[in-house]
This record gives structure tokens, C-alpha cells and sequence, in this order.
């Protein structure tokens, strides 16, 4: 009963809180505010009474729901909050507008940026001398550039796929979808990124700044690629592997074509394995929304169409290293790459998203075993 009383008696306080709040002013508002969320943890629900997923609390007001009061009293705070301290607004400003830019790149999710830079990092691997070391500056460099690149592409896809993230469960959170960033946001938020992605490439020789120049187009139409063809995978494959003509170019101020072609193409496979695979998450509502993919084009043939990708994939990269002069430990390195491909395909549940999910993350080690692959070639040759 003391509970219940006193559960009614926050409620009633945040409700002045929200209803007089201009009167109160801001010092007042923001005290009751911290009060009632630090109130929150104590309020006790009505186990029986859940209601579209929300909770009601035990007060007379029986269609009060919590979460949205909150809200509310979450608002408020930050409106007085800014109004209080001048130093204070400008940093919750900024984390209102960078946090939802932020998710725009998928910087909490890696794994894009990195199979995005491996085959960089290869390129840049092979292009070293036998017996010297790796140029990390440059390993460096096309670091920060995987992860802007990434970034940009991350915006341009999902400034061409609002409506459709909307319609997959997986893709409704993001920003654009959700309608946290307006559409001027995240042009205002590419353009910053490609203007960062500009900076790293006139670090960059001549080659390398033309090829980096000729990838953009493959990063903008690629969006469109779901709509049109249903091997939008290998059109990701073309523009996401082209840092292997990048890297050696970055080295060496040209390409050597009979080593960075085959490693390109061996990257373009790869793709087609990982991208498959995570497309399998979403195609009943790819089905629904008028997406294509290589998952659904392939349907039951998928692991087949897998297996033989995996192959051609293994094929080229160990043309890449004969052509590259690699020996043993190049060898060593793929022969693990190879085992960790034949592991995804043989065991993935492709009706499972959250397996096709596990699966497509693995190919960190895939990458990770040819680089150090590479690496060891390079130091004990």
C-alpha cells in the first residue's frame, strides 16, 4: 500500500513537472526531473497489464504509459538543460546530430570497414620487397579511407533505400528510415565524409588518386543494382575489392595487372560467398519490397552456387601469389583463408538470420589469415 502510494506520488510530481513547468523555471524543472528518473527504478508494474509492449504503472490514471511520460520528461530536461548551460547544450546538441550520423556510416558495426580495407591491405602486402618490411604509413592511410569510403557508401545506399528499409525488419531502425536524419542531413553528412576521403587520397600518388577517383561511380550506382539486376552482389564485388589496384598502385606508382587483376577477381568471389550469405537475412522481405539479391535469384541452388564462387576465389588468389613471387607461408595463409570459407558454406543456415549473421562477421579471419599470410611471406622469404 506505502508503495502504492508512493508510486502515485512521483507520477503526480512529474505530471506538475510537465504541466508547469514554465512557471516552475528551469533550475526547478531539471531538479524534478533528475528526481523522478532516478524514481523510476522504484516503480513497481502491474505484471498482468502489458499492453503492446508497454507496461502500465500502478496510478489512478489507467492510460498513462510510462515510456511515453518519460519522453516527455526526457525532453524537458534537455530543452532547460540547454537553456541552463550554454557549454552543456552545445555538447548535447552535438550528440543529438553526430549519434544518428554516426549509425548513418554503421560505424558501430566494423565488419563493412574491414572487408572493405583487406583487399587494400593485401595489395599493399604484396607490392612489398621480399625481406623488408610493410609500408604501415600507407597501411594507415587506406585504413582511414576504408572507413570513410565505407561510410560514404553506407549514406549514398541509404539515402536510395529509405523507403525500402522501411518496409525490412532488419533495416527500419536506420536513421533515414526512421526519420531521425533528414535527407539535407545526410547529404550535408556525405559530403563531409567525401571531403575527409579527399584529404587522405591527395596523400596519395598520381595513380592512385585517378583510380580512387574512378571507384565513385561504382560506390553511387550500386544502390541502384537491387532494383535492377539480381546479382546486385558482384556489383558490391567490383566496387568494394577495388582497393587492390589502389594499394599496389599506392606502392609502386602503377599497377602490376597480371598480379592485382587475379587478386581483384579472387576478391570479387569472396564478395559473392559473404554478400550471399548475408542477404539470406532478409528475403522474405526483399520478396515483399521488390528487392533483388543473389539469395533470392539462387534460391535452393545457394550452397552450390557458394561452393563454386569459393573456388574461383581460391584459384585467383593463389594466381595473385605465384605472380607476386610468394612461397610458403603466402601458402600457409590461404590454405587457412580456404578452410575458413569451406567452414562458413558447409555449416550456415541459410533460414537462419541470425546464423547467416555469425557467419558473414567470421570473414574477418578469411581476410585476417591471407594478410598474415602475406606478412610472413614478406618478412621470412
Amino acid at each position: 500500500m506505502i508503495q502504492r502510494l508512493r508510486s502515485a506520488g512521483v507520477c503526480r510530481m512529474l505530471a506538475v513537472s510537465l504541466e508547469g513547468v514554465q512557471s516552475l523555471g528551469p533550475t526547478t524543472a531539471v531538479g524534478i526531473v533528475d528526481a523522478s528518473l532516478l524514481e523510476e527504478r522504484n516503480i513497481h508494474y502491474e505484471s498482468n497489464n502489458r499492453r503492446d509492449g508497454l507496461w502500465k504503472p500502478l496510478v489512478g490514471q489507467r492510460d498513462m504509459r510510462w515510456p511515453v511520460l518519460l519522453e516527455q520528461v526526457s525532453q524537458t530536461k534537455r530543452h532547460y538543460g540547454t537553456q541552463s548551460s550554454g557549454s552543456t547544450g552545445l555538447v548535447e546538441d552535438f550528440r543529438r546530430y553526430i549519434a544518428p550520423c554516426m549509425q548513418l556510416s554503421r560505424i558501430e558495426k566494423p565488419i563493412g570497414t574491414w572487408l572493405l580495407a583487406w583487399p587494400c591491405f593485401w595489395s599493399i602486402g604484396l607490392a612489398a620487397p621480399h625481406g623488408g618490411p610493410i609500408d604501415v604509413y600507407t597501411l594507415g592511410l587506406f585504413g582511414m579511407g576504408a572507413i570513410l569510403l565505407r561510410g560514404s557508401g553506407c549514406t549514398v545506399n541509404d539515402m536510395w533505400d529509405s523507403d525500402f528499409d522501411k518496409k525490412v525488419e532488419r533495416t527500419a531502425s536506420r536513421p533515414l528510415a526512421a526519420g531521425t536524419v533528414t535527407h539535407r542531413q545526410a547529404l550535408a553528412w556525405l559530403g563531409l565524409q567525401l571531403s575527409a576521403g579527399l584529404g587522405i587520397l591527395l596523400q596519395l600518388n598520381e595513380t592512385s588518386q585517378l583510380l580512387g577517383v574512378a571507384s565513385l561511380p561504382f560506390v553511387i550506382a550500386y544502390p541502384l543494382m537491387k532494383r535492377i539486376t539480381g546479382w546486385p552482389q558482384a556489383f558490391l564485388g567490383l566496387t568494394i575489392n577495388w582497393g587492390a589496384f589502389m594499394g599496389w598502385a599506392a606502392v609502386h606508382g602503377s599497377c602490376s595487372w597480371e598480379i592485382v587483376g587475379p587478386l581483384y577477381a579472387s576478391g570479387v568471389f569472396w564478395t559473392l560467398v559473404y554478400d550471399t550469405i548475408y542477404a539470406h537475412q532478409d528475403t522474405r522481405d526483399d520478396v515483399k519490397a521488390g528487392v533483388k539479391s543473389t539469395a533470392l535469384t539462387f534460391g535452393e541452388r545457394t550452397k552450390p552456387m557458394l561452393w563454386g564462387f569459393a573456388a574461383c576465389n581460391i584459384a585467383s588468389m593463389a594466381v595473385a601469389g605465384v605472380m607476386a613471387d610468394c612461397h610458403g607461408p603466402f601458402f600457409i595463409g590461404m590454405t587457412a583463408a580456404a578452410a575458413q570459407l569451406a567452414w562458413q558454406i558447409q555449416t550456415v543456415n541459410l533460414t537462419n538470420p541470425e546464423d547467416c549473421a555469425r557467419k558473414f562477421k567470421s570473414n574477418w579471419w578469411y581476410g585476417c589469415s591471407i594478410f598474415a599470410g602475406i606478412v610472413a611471406d614478406k618478412l621470412l622469404s
